[in-house]
C-alpha cells in the first residue's frame, strides 16, 4: 500500500483506494462497536441546515458551504444568491454540533433523557487545505445529553469509551490531557484577574510563540504584573498523571471554593479514567481552547510522536447545548476528525490492511459452460459469512491465480468434477487440499481482512 494517500483533483475532498477505504472503515467499526456497547444509539442528521442556524456559531461564514439550485426556481435562469434570505437559505453543515442541538429540540418528546448518542457523518468545511485537514471530512462524535441536569460522572464516563475506542486502534500512546473550567477560573481569580477568558486566550497560544511572548501579552493587554503573569505560566505548565497537580496549584497561591471544587472535579475524572484505561490520562492545566464554551472538564487528545497533528480528539462539559421555553439541555461531548486521523494512520505507516480486498476466496471457473458450478460453491461458502467472488473469466488457471495474487485475495477454489468437493489452495504457501465447502473453515485472520500496525505482515493461514 502506498505510504501517502492518494488526493483527489478537488484539493481538500480525499478519495481512498480500496485497501486505505479498509482502514477508515475498521476506525469508523471500531468507533461504533465501542459505543454500542457504553449504550449510546447511532442516529444520522440530515447534511444541510439553514445558513443562519449555521451562522450562529461565530466567524465561521468564509467556512459554510451554500446549498443552491443550479436553476432559480421561478425563473428558471441560474440562481443569484446575493441578498438572500439567510433563514432561507440552506448551507452543509460544517460540525455535527449544531444539527444535534436542533435534533434535541425537534425530538425532545419523543428521547428518552440522558440521550446517549454517537454519530459518524461527512461535514464540509470551506478552509485551506493543508496536512491532516480536509474541505469535507468524516467526523465521529459522542455525547450524552441531560434534560435540564447531567450528573458531574458524565464527564469521566464520555472520556472512557472515547479512550476505549482510541486504544483499540493500531496508534502510538494516545494521552488524553484534562483540565477543568472551574479551576482555572478560579486560580485566575485568586490571582486578582477577574477576565479569566482573556486569560486563557493568552495562555491558549502558548503552543505556538512560547511562555515569554505569552508573558508579554498578559502584561500588556491583560495588564497583569509580571508576577501574576509569570503565576499564570506556572499554572499552565502543570502535568501530573495522579492528583498531585492539586498540591502544586496550592503552592502557587491558589486558594478558595471554586479552586477546591475544580481539584475535586478533575481528580474523579482522572482516577474513573485511570481505573478503566490505565496510562492514557493525564491533568495539564494548560488546556484552554473551548473554555468560553465548556462549563466544566474539557478534553484536548494527542498522538505520541505526531504531536504536529495537534488534538486528534477534544470536547468536554458544556451546560447549554439548547434551549426553549421549557428545558435546558446540557451535555458533555467528545469529537473525532476521523480523516485527518486516518490520513495520517495511511500517510505514516501507521496502518494498513492486510490485502486490499475483502475477498477471502477467488472461485475459478473451468470453462463458461461449468460457471454455475463455481456460482454455486461461492454461495456455500458466502452462505457461511466467507467473503467469496468468483473469477471474472475462464482463462487458464495460472492467470486465474495470478489474478487472485493481483487483487489480495489468499485462497482459489477448483471445483471438482460432479459429485466430487473440489480442492482450495493457498497461493501465498503453495499448500492445496481437498476441501468441502460446506464445512472448510479459513484460520479467524484470514477469513476477513486485518488491520495491522505499520510495518507489519500480512496474516498466515
Amino acid at each position: 500500500m502506498a505510504k501517502t494517500p492518494k488526493k483527489s483533483g478537488l484539493s481538500g475532498f480525499p478519495e481512498w483506494l480500496p485497501a486505505e477505504r479498509l482502514v477508515e472503515q475498521h476506525v469508523i467499526d471500531v468507533f461504533r462497536e465501542v459505543a454500542e456497547l457504553h449504550g449510546f444509539s447511532g442516529i444520522e442528521t440530515r447534511s444541510v441546515e439553514p445558513l443562519e442556524q449555521l451562522l450562529r456559531k461565530g466567524e465561521i461564514d468564509k467556512e459554510v458551504y451554500v446549498l443552491r439550485r443550479l436553476h432559480a426556481e421561478e425563473t428558471g435562469t441560474a440562481a443569484d444568491d446575493s441578498g438572500a434570505d439567510p433563514a432561507r437559505t440552506l448551507g452543509l453543515h460544517f460540525d455535527l454540533t449544531v444539527p444535534l442541538a436542533r435534533y434535541v429540540l425537534e425530538h425532545q418528546n419523543d428521547l428518552a433523557f440522558p440521550l446517549r448518542r454517537f454519530q459518524i457523518q461527512k461535514v464540509w468545511r470551506g478552509e485551506r487545505p493543508q496536512d491532516g485537514r480536509f474541505r469535507e471530512f468524516y467526523q465521529a462524535d459522542l455525547d450524552v445529553i441531560g434534560q435540564d441536569t447531567l450528573p458531574g460522572h458524565i464527564e469521566a464516563e464520555v472520556a472512557v469509551v472515547m479512550a476505549e475506542i482510541l486504544d483499540r486502534l493500531p496508534l502510538p500512546t494516545v494521552t488524553i490531557h484534562a483540565n477543568t473550567r472551574r479551576l482555572s477560573e478560579g486560580f485566575f481569580r485568586s490571582l486578582g484577574l477577574e477576565d479569566h477568558a482573556a486569560v486563557l486566550r493568552c495562555l491558549d497560544k502558548l503552543p505556538k510563540i512560547g511562555p515569554d511572548a505569552v508573558r508579554e501579552l498578559l502584561v500588556g493587554e491583560i495588564g497583569a504584573t509580571q508576577q501574576q503573569a509569570q503565576a499564570c505560566l506556572d499554572f499552565a505548565s502543570i502535568r501530573t498523571r495522579d492528583d498531585s497537580f492539586a498540591q502544586r496549584v496550592r503552592e502557587l497561591g491558589g486558594t478558595g471554593e471554586m479552586i477546591e471544587q475544580g481539584i475535586a472535579e478533575l481528580t474523579a475524572v482522572l482516577e474513573r479514567v485511570e481505573a478503566a484505561v490505565p496510562g492514557v490520562i493525564l491533568a495539564d492545566l494548560s488546556i484552554a481552547r473551548g473554555l468560553d464554551y465548556y462549563t466544566g472538564t474539557v478534553f484536548e487528545t494527542f498522538v505520541s510522536g505526531h504531536e504536529s497533528l495537534g488534538s486528534i480528539c477534544s470536547g468536554g462539559r458544556y451546560d447549554s447545548l439548547a434551549t426553549d421555553n421549557r428545558h435546558t439541555y446540557p451535555g458533555v461531548g467528545l469529537s473525532i476528525g476521523l480523516s485527518r486521523l486516518v490520513s495520517r494512520m495511511l500517510s505514516a505507516d501507521l496502518a494498513r490492511a492486510s490485502r486490499s480486498v475483502p475477498t477471502c476466496v477467488l472461485v475459478a471457473v473451468l470453462d463458461e459452460q461449468s460457471r454455475p458450478a463455481s456460482d454455486a460453491v461461492a454461495r456455500q461458502l458466502r452462505g457461511r459469512g466467507i467473503s467469496t467472488e468468483v473469477a471474472p473469466t475462464a482463462t487458464k488457471f495460472g492467470k486465474q491465480i495470478r489474478y487472485a495474487d493481483r487483487r489480495g485475495i489468499p485462497f482459489v477454489w477448483f471445483p471438482g468434477e460432479e459429485g466430487s468437493s473440489g480442492e482450495v489452495k493457498d497461493i501465498r504457501t503453495g499448500e492445496q487440499a481437498s476441501a468441502d465447502p460446506a464445512t472448510w473453515e479459513p484460520s479467524a485472520r484470514d477469513r476477513r481482512a486485518q488491520i495491522l500496525p505499520g510495518g507489519e505482515d500480512g496474516p498466515t493461514s
